[in-house]
């Protein structure tokens, strides 16, 4: 059947006082999430989801400020829903799918006399 996630709620103030007050700690404590979260995905989607996390922290390494970071990263996330070969391009190309044939049966209909 499926998988129960359990899950903590997020602190937000407690991971900035990370970031402050033990930088070090805070990406530790980062990189055991993301890896926590890779290894709950299916294992068939592990690779792309570790290609993904490697573009995103290339790209915090060689910004000059978060700001820059995050505006690159949801520049990236555009691209990947809008652009070409894009999620929105895919969707239409199902949904076109869906619409030029004939309907498929996924069964036999038998039918019965009285």
């Amino acid at each position: 059947m499926g998988r129960v996630q359990t899950t903590t709620p997020f602190d937000f103030d407690a991971w900035t006082t990370l970031a402050q007050r033990d930088p070090q700690a805070f990406e530790k404590q980062r990189s055991r999430v993301i890896e926590a979260a890779i290894l709950g995905a299916p294992a068939k989607q592990q690779p792309q989801l570790r290609r993904t996390q490697w573009k995103l922290d290339q790209i915090r390494r060689s910004s000059a400020t978060p700001l820059v970071a995050c505006l690159r990263m949801q520049q990236l996330l555009w691209e990947n829903v809008a652009g070409e070969d894009g999620l929105l391009e895919r969707l239409q190309q199902l949904s076109r799918q869906d619409s030029a044939g004939p309907p498929r049966h996924s069964a036999k209909i038998l039918p019965f006399t009285r």
